[in-house]
């Protein structure tokens, strides 16, 4: 198994290991999660890049390397959700949720016409700017709770109520945006006339 395919499979084993930190009642076990997150999201970093430059691209990277992505990052938003500790509420999940399984789809359909969906600009921007919103707030749940800061109530209510789900919401709307991108250049796959 080469380096790349190596990388994506520890964001898959890293997966379990966040969610167990989220959930543990320990010292810092929010900041441990944080940390966990950021190693899995630098996996995603660095696989591509090491695949492409040398030309180590398999199929099995293909298929793992976007599914980790999508289950580490629903992972991490449904985890906000249940725990309330930032106001986002589920609408950001399910849209972004529903667009995965929609480029999923498309994915499937290009494959069995012989086609390969590679991921474009806007997907990309969706990835690396969700991945950098998800550490910002698990660095900021962490601040509130693992830390004896005494972070004013104002102060965390304007970043809970604001500015959290501003940043989630612009991580959706990028998730819409390259959603509809994807749809756009793979329609003929799904012509309803065909």
């Amino acid at each position: 198994m080469n380096l790349p395919n190596k990388l994506t499979l520890l964001r898959v084993f890293l997966i379990p290991f966040f969610l167990l930190f989220i959930y543990l009642d320990i010292p810092f076990h929010f900041l441990i999660a944080l940390v966990i997150f950021a190693a899995a999201s630098i996996t995603d970093a660095l696989d591509g890049k090491i695949a492409r430059k040398r030309n180590l691209v398999t199929n099995f990277g293909k298929f793992l390397d976007p599914l980790a992505d999508k289950v580490l990052v629903i992972a991490a938003l449904t985890v906000f959700v249940e725990l309330k500790e930032v106001n986002m509420g589920a609408i950001p999940l399910i849209i972004i949720t529903a667009r995965e399984f929609m480029v999923s789809g498309l994915r499937l359909l290009a494959a069995n016409s012989g086609v390969v969906v590679a991921a474009g600009i806007w997907g990309k921007l969706k990835t690396a700017f969700t991945m950098v919103t998800i550490v910002g707030v698990l660095f900021w749940i962490s601040l509130c709770h693992d830390f004896s800061f005494g972070i004013p109530c104002k102060v965390q209510d304007i970043v809970n109520d604001i500015a959290v789900p501003v940043l989630i919401w612009i991580s959706t709307a990028l998730t819409v945006i390259s959603g509809a991108v994807y749809l756009k250049g793979y329609w003929n796959l799904i012509d309803s006339d065909k």
